[in-house]
């Protein structure tokens, strides 16, 4: 999956939709700036571009290295610094100079590439290769892998459960992206039956009814359920296992009871998955470059 932007916290999201985040909030530290830098420290002039999320890139160069990172301003009385898979980001107030930002980055300048050399390792070790879309290609499906087999004796798709095999009425030498359209294809269509399987089954414990559900393909979100009875499911899922796929049902139709992440929230889940401590931490430990690269 493509590296996506960090969600943003549960508090945040108003009371007419309330997603669950494909990912945990990135932790941060926070320093209070000081009032001068140290003189190895060379400060560029950038052309400031900006971000998708509206934040300031810019980068400073700390004796032979160059670091880059987003800046954002808030009303937030210190200065905040956050890393994850996206790189450095820092929240500072609005009253503080950028040369007293690039003091307390160089003051904390040990931490911070010790945490970026960090996040990259974990990415390296974590990363699946792309997909190769060709006979005897191996896709994820309810937490196992699956074989694509081109050539399907019978002329239609046709997945065996014992031999983890997927028949694909293709020829050898079909092109790579026919094969990826039809086994995405079938994993959406999977996706599409199983899903609202459980929504059945779930809607009937916790005795409630959605209006509509249907399959998204969002960046940031694994689920979303809206205040009038809509529920979006992340067909990307199917990946997972029964259990982890059941927790996201759950947690999604828990919010039809409650429109929020309080403690009785919770206790909703837990009354019809109580499990649901376990899948949560799976899902805030898996980062979409553990997903296949579709």
């Amino acid at each position: 999956m493509q590296k996506s932007p960090t969600p943003q916290p549960a508090a945040a999201l108003d009371n007419r939709q309330l997603d669950l985040p494909l990912f945990a909030e990135p932790g941060s530290t926070s320093s209070s700036p000081s009032p001068s830098g140290p003189s190895s420290t060379q400060r560029e002039q950038p052309a400031v571009p900006l971000a998708p999320d509206g934040s300031k890139l810019r980068s400073l160069t700390i004796g032979s290295r160059t670091l880059h990172y987003a800046l954002k301003r808030s009303a937030r009385r210190s200065i905040g610094f956050a890393i994850d898979s996206t790189g450095l980001t820092i929240t500072a107030p609005r009253w503080v100079t950028l040369a007293d930002i690039e003091t307390a980055i160089t003051e904390k300048q040990r931490w911070i590439f010790a945490k970026l050399i960090e996040w990259q390792t974990r990415v390296e070790q974590r990363a699946l290769p792309k997909v190769d879309w060709k006979d005897g290609a191996q896709v994820p499906y309810l937490g196992q892998p699956v074989r694509v087999k081109l050539g399907s004796p019978q002329g239609t798709l046709a997945f065996s459960a014992q031999d983890c095999a997927l028949q694909v009425p293709l020829p050898l030498q079909a092109d790579p992206q026919q094969i990826k359209d039809r086994v995405q294809g079938w994993l959406q269509g999977e996706a599409k039956r199983l899903f609202g399987e459980r929504l059945a089954i779930y809607a009937e414990k916790l005795g409630v009814n959605y209006r509509a559900y249907a399959l998204s393909s969002a960046a940031t979100r694994w689920g979303s359920c809206s205040s009038d009875g809509k529920i979006r499911l992340n067909w990307r899922l199917i990946h997972f296992p029964l259990s982890i796929i059941d927790y996201v049902v759950a947690h999604e139709l828990a919010h039809l009871r409650e429109m929020n992440h309080s403690p009785r929230f919770w206790q909703t889940v837990e009354s019809i998955f109580p499990e649901f401590r376990e899948a949560r931490q799976t899902l805030k430990s898996h980062p979409p470059e553990l997903l296949p690269t579709l």
